[in-house]
């Protein structure tokens, strides 16, 4: 155990990792993917999931096997921990302490020791901690399959099935990012930690914006496909579009079009003051729409205040219906001139946001994918050379992160080289430290210069742990309100706001003097974008020496690729990854994955994470770093149990598509006679199912439909109440707002209302918007010592302008004179929300 400088970022820190199927082993894939030694703990017969994902999971580790049941392997269990800097484990609320092997004694033999615990629901909810929590029953439980998108809804779909594995990439970066911060934490002070992150608030958390409300939001940020949905139920209509009829109510600058080589092209350039512009004069469509009189008003303003009356802008999701009917018809006529790739290109390189369509074979193997380290090749032992997802995130200055990376090694492989790396297991320390201590970021500050959803989640997290954040956006934005006020509700919570103009000499001078004091700057921005920024490393190294400047992207990777320099969105990483024509079922079909922001948080947690790294390396004397984060590797990470290709795989034909209701007849969503609930079980274990649901000695091939009919002659409770009793499991499909209602703490009320549950929301009924506004509770992190705090509300953009500018050392007359220049500004509009 130590901390010695290595040439690894984390070289010289042992994880022992106990976690099974992903969530834990994924954590501690991340950090040997940072150069940590970890050593894998299996049982005698393998891994509990057989699959060729664990080829990915397990890539880069030494193995171990103990069976936890033995005293013998028990006590070596526990000196491997004692040798440790970090453990990982994922099982349910005690079942560590069961097998011997509680943290809190674990730590009193070692006090340096950082434990992570990854239970699907957190061990403080007396309802759910001791629950059988599978993926499915996890995502059943915050009502990721009953809230899954505007499109199904529309179609009458409900619920829907996903096999992305959200809750288990969520709360492994989520774990890894914790397990960073608090190694940081403990250079300072020389105390561990033990942490805990349900997986089931880390999917929440991850789903914030489909859960947000926000009270009397103005009828101009509806889109086609809400207001189509209010009119039907309004009018008691069936919810019945087709697929096809479906698409022609989306919003031109936000569908896909058909090419000349029969591709689908997505095109995802709505909301912004110039990507629909250019969108249209690529297309040779903007000269025509121009003199038709497309509306280009300041969204900014109230609409009373739009020329003409005009009901909907260029400038701002979404288009009203005759614009976008007239808008898409020429879109459509204009793709078919091209192919899709062609178009790719085209887009790309005049830095419009768009992408045509693939399926996750073809993204593994492109050229993009491989070029930039995105994904990389790993000669497997069992399955030959394996192309598999690269590192989550990454350091600029470790090309380590895109060597061949060491296979996942064969069982008990490292027995010997790891029992001789074992000292004797140490006594108790009576004087370990113990008890609350600052949160594991005090004293850090961070300048946060990003947009949108992605960008801003990265120093949000961040704040929770005690940095310090001042947010810097420009006086004129060029973004719409939905994109940075009504998302930003969410994403800018606990930072104060600047506007400042980074692109005039005197805003840069404002800049310098900011870069001058700070730990962190954090920017959603490409490679060619750093220098006109002033946040390029040659500057930042002049301006501010230990500065750490976290970069994320949208297909950036370690090293450059072709569309290293393409813009993107979350939903076009989800159309080049695969994730649209899976969630579709086909790439003539694709769909956005329902929820907004599905990558885009991710992304941004994936980004705090290499801040954590970042943060460990400096501390260590290796000096700042460049931390790097993109999309599209976030994007890999929801498709790990899928995304790898070799000579011999089997076909890419998991479970996709609008109709299907689970991965296989024990592991679905079922229909009781008053709603619908979501089984989990063993196959092993049908047996014990008979006896509840009368389904003894039926071939395989007939137990869905068996048990389809049987479900449906008894109320859910009744059902989920014998599946949990025989320990299966079993989760009503609840929706998001059920959640929400059920889960409600007020923004006055007591602060451990927020830990003592799984899962909680506050109703900020003080919010500075001056609406009722509810939040998903940023509490899927939670630290035995280290303070966590739930950040105050985000503030109206600018609202710290004066503020921050004043601390800088300009004078009143002086920060006057730069407002009435337009250097700086205190608002975007009169009100908080434009109406």
């Amino acid at each position: 155990m130590g901390e010695g400088q290595g040439a690894r970022p984390l070289a010289g820190l042992r994880v022992i990792d106990f976690g099974q199927y992903i969530a834990g082993p994924a954590v501690a894939m991340m950090l040997a993917d940072q150069g940590a030694e970890v050593i894998r703990v299996d049982p005698p017969g393998g891994p509990f999931w057989d699959s060729p994902t664990n080829a990915v999971l397990n890539r880069g580790k030494k193995s171990i096997a103990l069976d936890l049941k033995q005293d013998a392997d028990r006590a070596t269990a526990r000196r491997l921990v004692a040798s440790a800097d970090v453990v990982v484990e994922n099982f349910r609320p005690g079942v560590m302490a069961r097998l011997g092997l509680d943290i809190s004694e674990l730590r009193a033999r070692n006090p340096r020791l950082v434990g992570l615990s990854l239970p699907g629901f957190a061990a403080a909810d007396k309802e759910r901690a001791g629950l059988q929590a599978w993926e499915g029953v996890i995502a059943a439980s915050v009502g990721q399959f009953t809230d899954m998108g505007l499109n199904r809804i529309l179609m009458g779909i409900n619920p829907s099935f996903s096999p992305l594995t959200l809750a288990s990439a969520y709360g492994a970066v989520l774990g890894a990012m914790a397990v960073t911060f608090a190694l940081h934490r403990r250079q300072i002070d020389g105390r561990g930690e033990a942490i805990e992150v349900p997986l089931a608030a880390a999917l929440l958390e991850g789903l914030a914006y489909n859960s947000m409300t926000v009270e009397d939001l103005p009828e101009r940020y509806k889109s086609l496909r809400e207001r189509e949905i209010e009119r039907r139920r309004a009018a008691g209509q069936a919810m019945d579009m087709s697929y096809e009829d479906l698409q022609e109510i989306l919003d031109p600058f936000y569908r896909s079009y058909r090419c000349a080589d029969g591709r689908l092209f997505y095109a995802v350039c709505s909301s912004h003051n110039m990507h629909p512009v250019n969108a249209l004069k690529l297309l040779g469509l903007w000269e025509e729409l121009e003199a038709a009189g497309i509306p280009l008003d300041d969204p900014y303003l109230p609409m009373a205040q739009w020329a003409n009356g005009a009901d909907c802008t260029l400038l701002a999701y979404p288009l009203t219906k005759g614009w976008a009917d007239r808008v898409s018809s020429a879109m459509k006529e204009a793709f078919a001139a091209r192919g899709a790739f062609e178009w790719e290109t085209l887009f790309g390189q005049a830095g419009v946001p768009a992408a045509a369509h693939r399926t996750t074979k073809e993204w593994v193997n492109s050229e993009h994918a491989l070029a930039s380290g995105l994904c990389l090749e790993v000669d497997d032992p069992v399955h030959g050379l394996m192309r598999q997802a690269g590192n989550v995130s990454w350091l600029k200055s470790d090309e380590a992160a895109v060597v061949q990376k060491k296979p996942a090694p064969r069982l008990d492989a490292d027995r010997t080289e790891i029992l001789a790396s074992l000292p004797e297991l140490p006594e108790p320390s009576a004087g370990a430290a113990e008890g609350p201590r600052e949160g594991w970021l005090a004293g850090l500050k961070v300048l946060d210069l990003t947009n949108v959803i992605a960008g801003p989640t990265i120093a949000a997290t961040l704040a929770r742990f005690g940095a310090e954040v001042i947010s810097v956006d420009p006086p004129m934005p060029a973004l719409d309100p939905w994109n940075t006020i009504v998302f930003g509700m969410q994403a800018n919570r606990g930072k104060r706001s600047l506007l400042l103009d980074l692109k005039s000499e005197e805003g840069q001078a404002v800049l310098e003097r900011l870069l001058a004091d700070v730990d962190v700057v954090t920017a959603n921005a490409l490679d060619k974008q750093l220098a006109p920024l002033g946040i390029d490393e040659e500057t930042l190294r002049r301006i501010n020496p230990n500065v750490i400047l976290c970069q994320l992207d949208a297909y950036g990777g370690p090293r450059r690729g072709p569309r290293s320099d393409y813009p993107g969105y979350d939903d076009l990483v989800q159309a080049s990854t695969g994730i649209m024509a899976r969630f579709g079922g086909s790439i003539e079909t694709p769909e956005e994955h329902a929820h907004f922001g599905t990558i885009d948080v991710l992304g941004g947690f994936c980004a705090a994470l290499a801040i954590g790294v970042a943060l460990i390396k400096r501390g260590r004397g290796g000096g700042p770093d460049v931390a790097r984060a993109s999309l599209a590797a976030a994007g890999q990470l929801i498709q790990i149990p899928f995304l790898y290709d070799y000579d011999g795989r089997p076909p890419f034909d998991e479970p996709s598509g609008r109709q299907i209701k689970g991965a296989h007849g024990l592991y679905r969503c079922y229909q009781a006679a008053d709603g619908w609930f979501f089984l989990a079980l063993e196959p092993e274990r049908l047996g014990d199912l008979g006896a509840i649901a009368e389904i003894d000695n039926l071939p395989e091939a007939d137990v869905e439909a068996a048990l389809a009919a049987r479900f449906r002659t008894r109320p859910r409770a009744w059902w989920i109440e014998r599946l949990r009793e025989a320990d299966m499991g079993a989760q009503p499909t609840d929706t998001m707002a059920d959640v929400r209602t059920g889960h409600l703490v007020a923004d006055d009320g007591p602060e451990s209302a927020v830990w003592n549950a799984t899962m909680a929301f506050i109703a900020h009924t003080q919010h500075p918007s001056g609406r009722r506004v509810e939040l998903v509770a940023p509490n899927a992190i939670r630290a035995t010592e280290g303070a966590v705090r739930v950040p105050f509300p985000a503030p109206r953009y600018g609202a710290h302008s004066r503020e921050v500018l004043a601390q800088l050392g300009f004078g009143e007359a002086e920060i006057d004179r730069m407002i009435a220049a337009g250097v700086a500004a205190e608002r975007w509009s009169d009100d908080y929300l434009p109406d």
